[in-house]
């Protein structure tokens, strides 16, 4: 197992992060991590990482770095064009990159963010159980171009046809282009009385002052219908709040852990995952489900993945065996 470099030549808007710190909130520090955690989740599964290893999530603009050492990747989110020095290769499967070959994704679309796992991941520093960026705290942040990272290990290119074929024959469902987000009923929706279905009347427009702290967007609002003050409180990540003003504001996985407004809704966890994919410009509807159904979804979700892992596994297993007969050392 040898260590090497990945050394950007182009990073955009690109950063090294994992699903999060969930330890965070507890000290008053947001949770952050992969916007769509599924997409992130599925990119480090391919490549035999666990779920929290420490990817690269690209947002909206190209990346491309070169590899010091030999390295399997995922991608995994918003489709783009990948190639390995200039030869296309496909998003959602393990493809195996040489020592001294570029790698670059390019004009992300049908979504806006995209991730990139490598095979044993990357060695940066961690903050409270997580290398997820936070702004506030100015812990970690996006790679500049001539920046590098330590991957921890180095891993031998896929070569023998039968293997190739099973490890490419993995068939992920893609991203819905239907930006339709699921709630559950929040704590404060008596306040807004008969206004509280306007959330789900007409499309909402998303906003370019949407980051990964919240989504504002215009559309048609429900309005408070009781007097008094909103306590400062916890607040989950995907509140969907009605601040004073003319938008909505949908909290993301880098909102402070206490608020102040009345949540109308909340958005299930699936459904967090498709707002990490809208544009700026771009419309969603919201639709009311109920917290059993919301459940039913994330389980469904589960076992979907860890059947995509069980399979991962079994192949990683055979290709070490493999290795292993023919050469004497293992494949990664």
């Amino acid at each position: 197992m040898t260590a090497g470099i990945l050394t950007f030549t182009e990073a955009g808007a690109t950063q090294v992060t994992d699903l999060g710190r969930r330890r965070g909130p507890r000290y008053g520090v947001a949770v952050n991590g992969a916007l769509d955690q599924r997409s992130a989740r599925i990119a480090n599964v391919l490549v035999g990482n666990a779920d929290d290893s420490p990817l690269l999530e690209v947002t909206a603009l190209d990346v491309e770095f070169v590899t010091g050492v030999d390295i399997l990747i995922a991608v995994a989110g918003a489709a783009g064009d990948l190639t390995v020095d200039g030869v296309g290769r496909p998003s959602n499967q393990p493809v195996s990159v040489r020592a001294g070959e570029s790698v670059a994704l390019r004009h992300l679309q049908g979504g806006l963010r995209s991730y990139l796992a490598v095979r044993g991941s990357f060695d940066v520093p961690m903050l409270l159980g997580s290398c997820a960026p936070d702004s506030v705290l100015g812990f970690g942040g996006r790679v500049s171009a001539g920046s590098s990272l330590v991957v921890r290990q180095s891993t031998s290119p896929v070569f023998n046809d039968h293997f190739r074929a099973e490890l490419y024959s993995l068939d992920l469902p893609r991203l819905a282009l239907d930006y339709t987000v699921d709630v559950t009923d929040g704590p404060d929706i008596a306040d807004f009385a008969e206004t509280a279905d306007r959330l789900f009347d007409e499309p909402y427009l998303v906003t370019p002052t949407s980051n990964h702290i919240g989504l504002r967007m215009t559309g048609p609002l429900p309005e408070r219908r009781t007097r008094g003050e909103v306590l400062s409180r916890g607040v989950p990540v995907g509140a969907v709040e009605v601040p004073p003003g003319n938008e909505l504001l949908v909290l993301h996985r880098g909102r402070g852990v206490t608020a102040g407004y009345p949540v109308l809704a909340v958005v299930t966890s699936a459904s967090l995952d498709v707002l990490a994919q809208v544009r700026p410009g771009q419309r969603l509807r919201f639709r009311r489900v109920t917290a059993a159904a919301a459940s039913a979804r994330a389980r469904a979700d589960r076992v979907a993945l860890d059947a995509l892992r069980l399979r991962v596994q079994t192949v990683f297993t055979a290709l070490d065996a493999l290795s292993t007969a023919t050469t004497g050392r293992t494949f990664s």
